[in-house]
């Protein structure tokens, strides 16, 4: 189910989500849950944020709503507005309303993106208060114990213009995710798209190469998510190099220079 641009998983997950933990974070994860506390995570893009709400989501057998926050989201957007159907104004919850009505995960992808103004709007869902006042319907709903706010960013593309003020920062439990080690990120994607071990791994090098490029002017490099990509697209057929450059090399930048060097990277491994 979709409402207002925002991804719903109505039904808890029941299949399983591949997920290799890299340290003690689901451990972490089940306390802050247990004793009702918002959650935090830092990390590059495609590191395994988003996998890990998902494995959270199954493991606590809670519904997962995941909004992926820009520069327009609004506290209407979040909390739910009056909708013109007919001759009548019909009020539509948001997605925070949602997962707190339903006690479910309310997940704040990359929540920094998000007008400052937006985001006061969960401060009374961060403390001992747990709720969430709806001015435009005169009501305060109070979250269940089983409703988690969960909030990520990714630290590489903070600003001063964009980052979490400290008075929000300091309510949450905070995980930072990085890319694996080259034996444990060699592990997940083959465990992932079921690519036999050795092409993993000169997948993976190639990663591991372009991140070395950040110094060189590559915002970031690829990502866990843009290795299984590219490993995808090899088994489904595509010659390597081609799949290395479409799947991975050519989502980094449109810097010739930057292309140039990471095909040397490319044809050096494959």
């Amino acid at each position: 189910m979709t409402i207002q641009g925002f991804k719903i998983d109505e039904n808890k997950i029941d299949v399983e989500p591949f997920f290799l933990p890299r340290g003690n974070e689901i451990e972490i994860a089940l306390a802050a849950r247990a004793n009702q506390l918002p959650l935090l995570l830092k990390g590059p893009t495609g590191c395994g944020k988003s996998r890990f709400m998902q494995y959270l989501a199954w493991r606590l057998r809670l519904p997962l709503i995941t909004v992926s926050c820009h520069d327009d989201l609004s506290t209407g957007d979040l909390i739910g507005r009056f909708l013109v159907k007919g001759n009548e104004a019909v009020w539509q919850d948001g997605p925070l309303t949602l997962a707190v009505k339903a006690g479910g995960i309310c997940y704040l992808d990359e929540v920094v993106e998000a007008r400052k103004d937006t985001i006061v709007v969960i401060h009374p869902l961060t403390d001992d208060r747990r709720e969430l006042p709806v001015e435009k319907l005169g009501k305060i709903f109070r979250a269940p114990p089983e409703f988690m706010l969960v909030v990520s960013y990714n630290p590489g593309y903070q600003s001063i213009l964009k980052d979490l003020k400290p008075s929000t920062r300091q309510r949450f439990v905070s995980l930072t995710f990085d890319y694996p080690t080259e034996e444990r990120e060699v592990e997940i994607v083959t465990g992932e798209c079921g690519a036999d071990a050795h092409l993993s791994r000169r997948l993976v090098q190639l990663a591991v190469m372009t991140r070395s490029l950040k110094d060189s002017g590559l915002i970031e490099g690829a990502s866990t998510r843009l290795i299984i990509q590219t490993a995808r697209l090899i088994k489904s057929g595509v010659a390597e190099v081609d799949a290395c450059r479409a799947g991975m090399t050519q989502s980094l930048t449109d810097d010739l220079d930057l292309l140039a060097a990471m095909d040397e990277m490319i044809v050096s491994l494959f």
